[in-house]
């Protein structure tokens, strides 16, 4: 093995070494035992194993057969136990069906390794497994993508008013996504693609989540998530709750402050901010941003009708936007035209 190939086993073979630590931490040695702590460790465990033989396999492609079984399946676990992480982080809880679902799986790796073992079916196994595999990993990671969507999109739009929570689960599914697609560049044999840089974006990923664990002093917060989905409130609360923004928004003008954040508004209102943006989100119809921005274009128009001696740029700034193609943009998304047109438009004689 040249020294470059001894590096990369090196690495390869750490990572899926403190995968193994790590399950065996969340499995049996967190403080406060939620469930997803426990999934969480199910699953890097199945990582781990699926990793190890990987970079094993990668380097000695004499590797007995039955390591070969073990490793692609634990790839058949991966999926269902993403699911399951997230979906307990958002309830802390796991329904019946979802827990006789993980023990289907659990049974037929079993009695399929039973009947086909891959020493005895590898063309069985390397031609339609695996395809399979994959499209089941797919499916899961699909189907965790829309249970956690309203959070994925906050991660996307707003970065910075994340909870800590909301980041940690963020970083799990896109940490499992970036594997998946590794392993499956890997698998349909893209150029300078294999399938070892699927394990070296879980060791990646594994050292970022190490990285949070060593640098927060306090991880409780981390292991649930404040979701509810499309829970709408009643007509009256609704009412109740936007002419309360409203009234906060343009008597104190929040908006003009162009660092104002989700939190910020949210305690101005006395509501966690979780809870406001659901509220945005799924009785408005919007995001935070763009909620914000209604009030800031609004005011634009104002001062654009009653003042012409003032530049377009100035009067970006002025109502809370950071920069002058923010505000353009966001002009221009709100009134369907741009700030010049809507001015000369409105101060035709």
């Amino acid at each position: 093995m040249s020294l470059g190939k001894e590096i990369l086993f090196f690495f390869g073979a750490l990572g899926a070494f403190n995968g193994f630590i790590l399950s065996l931490y969340f499995l049996f040695f967190t403080k406060k035992k939620y469930l997803s702590n426990l999934f969480l460790g199910a699953l890097l465990f199945a990582l781990s194993t699926r990793i190890a033989v990987t970079v094993f396999v990668y380097f000695n492609n004499n590797l007995h057969k039955t390591y070969l079984q073990i490793g692609l399946s634990a790839g058949l676990l991966i999926g269902p136990l993403l699911y399951c992480t997230l979906k307990s982080g958002i309830q802390n809880t796991i329904p019946l069906k979802w827990k006789s679902h993980l023990a289907i799986w659990i049974l037929t790796i079993l009695i399929i390794g039973f009947v086909f073992p891959y020493q005895n079916y590898p063309v069985l196994w390397n031609d339609y497994f695996v395809a399979f595999i994959f499209l089941q990993w797919f499916t899961y990671i699909f189907l965790s993508g829309f249970e956690i969507r309203l959070l994925l999109e906050k991660i996307i739009q707003n970065y910075q008013n994340t909870l800590p929570s909301e980041r940690w689960f963020g970083t799990i599914f896109l940490g499992i996504a970036l594997v998946f697609i590794s392993y499956f560049l890997g698998f349909v044999r893209v150029p300078f693609v294999s399938c070892i840089t699927g394990a070296f974006a879980f060791t990646f990923i594994l050292y970022l989540i190490i990285l949070v664990l060593l640098y927060r002093t306090r991880t409780d917060d981390l292991f649930l998530l404040n979701i509810q989905k499309d829970k709408k409130l009643s007509e009256e609360e609704v009412v109740i709750l936007s002419q309360k923004l409203e009234k906060v928004m343009n008597e104190k003008t929040l908006y003009k402050n162009p660092n104002l954040s989700l939190k910020d508004l949210s305690q101005e209102i006395n509501i966690p901010s979780y809870q406001l943006s659901q509220f945005l989100n799924n009785n408005l119809g919007k995001n935070f941003t763009s909620f914000v921005n209604e009030f800031r274009i609004n005011n634009a128009c104002e001062i654009i009708t009653s003042n012409d001696k003032l530049t377009l740029e100035s009067v970006g700034y002025d109502v809370g936007f950071n920069s002058k193609s923010t505000f353009f943009a966001a002009f221009k998304k709100h009134t369907g035209t741009t700030p010049l047109n809507y001015q000369i438009q409105t101060l035709q004689p």
